[in-house]
């Protein structure tokens, strides 16, 4: 079924965004969590005539975007976020937010799909490619920074990076070696179902040789005349 999306979604498409996805999926995830609406004919057209409208504040020439590249190189856009110890954020940033950021700050009307950038998920400083025209590439700088605090040099975000990088193998390793070890135990459990099964018939069997034996040992009883 078709839904536009209301927010980005990783690996699906960005907010506005029209897709196709399983009905499932929309009715126990996308819908519950508000991140979709159903595509009906009357939201789509609206949403069409949106995007005809924020088309109309492109640069339609090559000045033009020239122009639009020269204030957007000395722009830096900064987002304050939540992060953790190692500098993971939670949340992220994505084409949306640098979209709108940059029309709150700077009234410069860009397509967020042309945006070449994957979603943020660590502090740190970024660039960002943007495509205004043909041929006319800018790249939009990107501060990700903790909130109410200046970001580190180069060297302490490489630093947490790796530590985060390190913290991740870690727990990779400890969840790999906890399911190899629920494996090891499984497999024993199996092969002591298997044993006792095979003794089972071998201790019936050898009830039934005693008894032949006893039977065979005794003295056939006369039957009275």
């Amino acid at each position: 079924m078709e839904v536009i999306l209301k927010s980005d979604v990783d690996h699906l498409g960005l907010r506005g965004e029209v897709v196709n996805v399983a009905r499932g999926y929309a009715r126990n995830f996308l819908l519950p969590r508000g991140l979709a609406e159903v595509a009906t004919p009357a939201l789509v057209k609206e949403l069409e005539k949106r995007d005809a409208q924020r088309a109309r504040h492109n640069a339609q020439t090559v000045d033009e975007a020239r122009a639009i590249a020269a204030r957007l190189e000395a722009v830096e856009l900064r987002f304050d976020v939540n992060a953790g110890p190692t500098g993971v954020l939670f949340g992220s940033v994505t084409a949306t937010n640098v979209a709108d950021r940059l029309w709150e700050q700077e009234k410069i009307r860009v397509d967020r799909r042309k945006l070449d950038m994957e979603t943020l998920k660590r502090i740190g400083r970024y660039r960002v490619a943007f495509e205004i025209f043909t041929d006319v590439v800018v790249e939009l700088k990107v501060a990700v920074a903790p909130e109410g605090q200046e970001l580190p040099p180069e060297e302490e975000l490489l630093a947490l990076a790796e530590a985060e990088r390190a913290e991740t193998e870690a727990a990779e390793a400890a969840a790999a070696a906890e399911h190899k070890a629920a494996e090891a135990e499984i497999g024993a459990e199996i092969v002591a179902e298997e044993e006792a099964a095979a003794e089972e018939p071998a201790s019936e069997t050898a009830d039934d040789d005693e008894h032949e034996d006893t039977d065979a040992g005794r003295a056939p009883v006369e039957e009275p005349s």
